[in-house]
């Protein structure tokens, strides 16, 4: 996480017969003058990414990202359709998309109320007069949606994921991760420094005099630099045993005396129960601020965060200093979006379920989702062919692992039972009590699952995402409507490009089930070992290969992948690229080969389209935010650090050793 638009009609299956009068890869998307054995990132698109220049709204850019722009369009379509009508039910998902959408479209009124929505917020901060005061507004504020500096969200117990549990996560810094605050090299260095100007200058917007604003921006940093220093790093964050720290309702007044765990509970309406505390360094630290910070600190850390929170929905002026931030600097990107866009995903974000119950109606049919699951079936097939084949373990671990197979459960599309907001009130008065109003009921609706059965219904993602997911607690891979579409997933194109798309990201997902998180929960769902010793070694040896071989990767000089923060992802993508070939290798058994397109075999057609898929243009700013703190490599070694480990691909292009696409037999990395 990660991280996509044509509707999506019938989807037939395809036969033998008709497989001629289907398209290939994309031809003209080739670099020709390239080499797939050389650096097939270029070699598969790099005539797309020449002919199409990343928008200036945009931070990466490919047929994929356009697909998912173009998504967006009729997302808007729908929501546009929606608020044109004002005599929708009120609380039915028309009345709350529509109205929602409305009132973030209109630029005119939100920026004639300027900071004015925040004014009871800030005046209410401004306010806090003792440490009893400071709890009450930190628990408002997290009622809202708004982590400071904790954030406590249910989610599934680690050790018997059947049942749901309270989890208390670090949250409540302004920068991207915590080696933003201490990190030497001159661009981290220079990131601080724009974020103390930034911070600083939405002090301003909100009315602080300017040195006044200058004071508490160095303020704020100081107090998430401390809050920082006791956070777990990127690496440390994808280890689930750190994180693993029940710890029972009396016991949390050991780790933070100082706040009224009872009161938080009570007004929350969560039952004082045990919670699992993510990171305890981090809960003492918070503790110590609470008891020796002082209190005029401690409101211009909430003022900062509130702001934080809410420029987007704000007037112009916090609009495009939040944007000249975290936008131009962090990401590249030269010009904001288009504000249908930004209401779009917003509305997305916040109401998703009820856009997604009209998105779903009209662009994905139960056609698609029959071809889905046929492909789905066919991979996770191949899965349990790989497993037993395995050369490096024994009987007894492969039981296991098949076990865990077995028990995958794939959703597709949305939700079979939507979820209805109710009591949420929405109109077109004020875009931030919008947001506030749709964060207040999807705070609570989730609080409401803590003490209960794990409802198994529920979807991490809105039906209109583009992206997929796959959660081991519940041993879940999730397709979301959005990503079903050209180019992953086509229903005029042949097999060979169906799955070569989204056949790698359906088997990516399933291999995030056997990666080194992953890998660690078992057929339930839970935090538990069942590999042997030996077993373990071996495992952990072939993932170290993965390692090294990332670490090798630069975007510039001196600065190259954390191999250890990305191997998950790059597990996923190297087996999910092996087992999804194995899977349409054996789709075509009894059907015959699909035939030569435009010049290019079925096999090569496969690999092309995984190098098309994932070819993303990648801004550079972008890329250095990516290495510091993203699980997923770059697109370019996302398509040649995989596909460099696969004897197919190397068949498929009739390369050499010695080609930079073939990684040397003693370098070779191969897990699944």
């Amino acid at each position: 996480m990660v991280k996509s638009s044509v509707p999506l009609v019938a989807l037939l299956a395809v036969s033998t017969a008709s497989a001629g009068a289907l398209h290939g890869i994309q031809p003209g998307d080739i670099n020709r003058g390239g080499q797939a054995c050389d650096d097939f990132f270029d070699y598969a698109n790099g005539a797309w990414r020449q002919q199409n220049p990343i928008p200036d709204y945009m931070d990466r850019w490919s047929r994929r990202w356009q697909s998912g722009e173009v998504n967006k369009e009729r997302v808007r379509d729908i929501l546009t359709e929606l608020s044109a009508r004002n005599d929708w039910p009120k609380g039915s998902a028309g009345q709350l998309a529509g109205d929602f959408y409305a009132a973030c479209m209109d630029e005119s009124r939100i920026d004639a109320l300027g900071v004015e929505p925040l004014r009871p917020w800030l005046d209410e901060i401004g306010a806090i007069g003792d440490r009893d005061g400071l709890q009450r507004e930190i628990g408002k504020l997290h009622a809202a949606g708004i982590a400071v500096p904790f954030v406590v969200f249910a989610g599934e117990d680690l050790r018997e994921p059947s049942k749901t549990i309270a989890h208390l996560y670090a949250g409540g810094l302004g920068l991207p991760d915590r080696d933003y605050y201490f990190k030497t090299e001159p661009r981290f260095v220079e990131a601080r420094a724009k974020y103390l100007l930034h911070v600083a200058k939405m002090f301003e917007l909100a009315g602080a005099p300017g040195e006044q604003a200058q004071r508490d921006a160095q303020t704020v940093f100081e107090f998430e630099q401390r809050l920082a220093e006791a956070s777990l790093d990127n690496v440390q964050l994808r280890d689930p045993k750190l994180q693993d720290n029940p710890t029972g309702f009396d016991d949390l007044a050991k780790l933070a005396p100082n706040f009224d765990w009872s009161g938080y509970f009570d007004a929350a309406q969560m039952p004082r129960a045990a919670v699992n505390v993510t990171q305890p360094k981090f809960l003492q630290q918070f503790d110590r601020e609470l008891a020796k910070t002082p209190l005029p600190q401690w409101q211009a850390y909430l003022r900062w965060q509130l702001l934080h929170a809410a420029a987007d929905s704000l007037s112009t002026p916090f609009v495009e200093e939040n944007f000249a931030f975290n936008g131009k600097f962090l990401t590249g990107t030269t010009q904001i979006k288009p504000r249908w866009k930004r209401c779009a995903e917003l509305t997305d974000n916040q109401l998703g379920e009820a856009l997604g119950q009209k998105y779903a109606e009209k662009y994905f049919p139960p056609q698609a989702k029959a071809r889905m699951q046929e492909m789905v079936k066919n991979i996770l097939a191949a899965m349990d062919d790989t497993i037993r084949e395995l050369d490096w373990m024994d009987d007894a671990t492969k039981q296991k692992a098949l076990e865990k197979r077995s028990t995958f459960v794939a959703k597709l599309g949305y939700p079979d039972k939507f979820k209805t907001y109710d009591g949420v009130a929405v109109s077109r008065d004020s875009a931030w009590n919008n947001v506030v109003a749709a964060s207040r009921w999807n705070v609570a609706d989730n609080r409401s699952q803590v003490g209960k059965p794990t409802d198994r219904s529920r979807w991490g993602m809105t039906p209109p995402t583009s992206n997929a997911y796959y959660n081991p607690l519940q041993n879940e891979i999730v397709f979301p409507a959005g990503i079903l579409q050209p180019p992953a997933f086509d229903v005029d194109a042949t097999d060979a490009v169906n799955y070569g798309a989204i056949g790698v990201v359906i088997g990516h997902e399933i291999s995030h089930g056997f990666d080194d998180q992953g890998a660690q929960f078992d057929a339930q769902g839970r935090l538990k070992n069942w590999w042997t010793p030996a077993d373990g070694r071996q495992f952990a040896a072939k993932g170290q290969c993965v390692v090294d071989q990332f670490e090798g990767y630069f975007i510039e000089p001196g600065v190259h992948h954390n191999g250890k923060l990305v191997l998950g992802e790059s597990i996923g993508d190297l087996a999910g690229a092996k087992i999804a070939y194995r899977a349409y290798l054996k789709s075509r058994e009894g059907k015959g080969p699909e035939p030569t397109l435009d010049g290019f075999t079925p096999q090569q057609q496969f690999f092309i389209a995984w190098g098309q898929f994932r070819g993303d243009e990648t801004r550079m700013e972008t890329q250095r935010t990516m290495i510091q703190g993203d699980p997923h490599p770059v697109a370019k070694y996302r398509v040649n650090g995989p596909l460099s480990n696969l004897p197919a691909f190397q068949q498929a292009f009739q390369c050499k050793a010695g080609d930079a696409m073939v990684r040397a037999e003693a370098k070779r990395c191969e897990v699944w």
